[in-house]
């Protein structure tokens, strides 16, 4: 077995450093000598049949259990050295890659009743959790990083205002937020802006929290929270904005989540979609991530979007693509958290600390290492809707960095 193990290890691993010792305390080393030296240890043989078995599940699965164990460095150091390889995964876990391909559409089927599921499993957790490692207006996507000195706070009020520049709102306009997790960017949008918001999501929890901060800051006549699927919602809405949301329709709910928003879109609004991304061509979830962090979740490639925006009859305004943005906002994530693990150990056990701990390390590596990345698309109905240069952007984050100035919002959590 250790033999079997350091073979499939050594053709896969080929630069960086890394050291594992087996179970029965055979040691060796991978890679080409580069980098700062990382080390581990598998505790049992089951661990280790297991990583042969299924790599790209048993990975995080024996981390979580504790049967492969950081010996140098972090959990974080280990999966930058294993993301950063030739091959994306490795080569005898390709042909479970494919079936996992081949039945995609099984595990991201999510009609009414599984969505809300899926989003229960993890948005449903014990809210403490997330004020844990989360900026104080609780935003769960990318922050944007505007200089390197920017902080988590300064980077999740950026995206906001980056968001409603492009946007384009006018006071008194309808807008509608699909996903709107705790609430902050639907605040922050009927606050600097004026706008009417209609925030909708599937958690109970970011449902009542979301609704007790706008009655706390006074917003309840211009920012309402309701629990409902945005199959459900009734238009028509001048502005529609969705962040961190996407990434839970699954492919096969494309053409429905494209032709809805524009049936609620008004003949002269806009929309503007926020969401991870891959920058290679169609892939899969990866199964860990699928069956303990974002069931029916996928990040999908541009070029699997396109096809479904065109065929809904929505014209494309504009891309950006953020590149380490999310990785620099997952680093501060993890520091944050693991800054309060024994807090988070109370709340739950040390094996969820060691699943989270995985997750936003393995989540910030894909983006350092790899090739996932977010897109933000700006939609129209038809032309003439959106400026004809991107100027406009520039000049509308200056004017609400002027109006942040006056107003100094500060969203606080309800009961804070």
């Amino acid at each position: 077995m250790d033999g079997l193990l350091r073979f499939f290890l050594s053709r896969f691993i080929r630069r960086g450093t890394i050291t594992f010792t087996t179970a029965a305390g055979t040691s060796f080393t991978c890679g080409d000598g580069s980098g700062e030296p990382v080390a581990a240890r598998f505790v049992t043989a089951r661990a280790q049949r297991r990583l042969l078995l299924d790599p790209e599940l048993a990975f995080g699965e024996i981390y979580m259990d504790g049967s492969f164990v950081v010996e140098q460095g972090s959990i974080a150091e280990v999966l930058a050295v294993v993301m950063d390889q030739p091959d994306l995964a490795p080569r005898w876990g390709k042909p479970l890659w494919w079936v996992r391909y081949l039945l995609r559409s099984l595990q991201q089927f999510n009609p009414r009743s599984r969505a809300r599921n899926n989003v229960a499993h993890h948005y449903d957790l014990d809210g403490r959790l997330y004020a844990l490692f989360l900026d104080a207006d609780r935003q769960y996507s990318c922050g944007y990083f505007e200089h390197p000195e920017a902080t988590l706070d300064d980077a999740q009020l950026a995206k906001k205002r980056h968001l409603a520049a492009k946007l384009l709102i006018q006071p008194g306009q309808r807008l509608l937020d699909i996903g709107s997790g705790w609430g902050g960017l639907g605040l922050y949008l009927a606050q600097m802006l004026g706008a009417d918001v209609t925030g909708v999501t599937l958690s109970q929890e970011q449902l009542h929290l979301s609704n007790a901060r706008a009655a706390e800051n006074n917003l309840a006549g211009s920012a309402r929270f309701v629990l409902q699927d945005y199959r459900d919602v009734a238009g028509p809405f001048d502005r529609i904005v969705s962040v961190g949301m996407f990434e839970h329709v699954g492919v096969a709910h494309f053409d429905t989540y494209f032709k809805r928003c524009a049936e609620l879109l008004h003949p002269d609004g806009v929309m503007l979609l926020h969401a991870i991304g891959r920058s290679e061509g169609p892939g899969i979830t990866n199964p860990w991530i699928a069956k303990y962090i974002f069931p029916g979740g996928y990040l999908p490639a541009l070029s699997e979007v396109l096809p479904a925006i065109e065929r809904a009859g929505l014209l494309v305004c504009d891309i950006e693509i953020l590149r380490l943005h999310y990785a620099d906002t997952l680093k501060a994530w993890r520091e944050r958290f693991l800054a309060r693990r024994e807090e988070a150990a109370r709340l739950y056990d040390e094996r969820f600390v060691r699943m989270w701990e995985f997750y936003l390390a393995a989540s910030e590596m894909t983006f350092r290492k790899q090739n996932t990345m977010v897109f933000q698309i700006q939609l129209a109905k038809r032309q003439g809707v959106v400026p004809i240069t991107r100027d406009h952007i520039t000049r509308e984050e200056t004017r609400l960095r002027e109006i942040e100035r006056r107003h100094r919002p500060r969203f606080q959590l309800a009961g804070e």
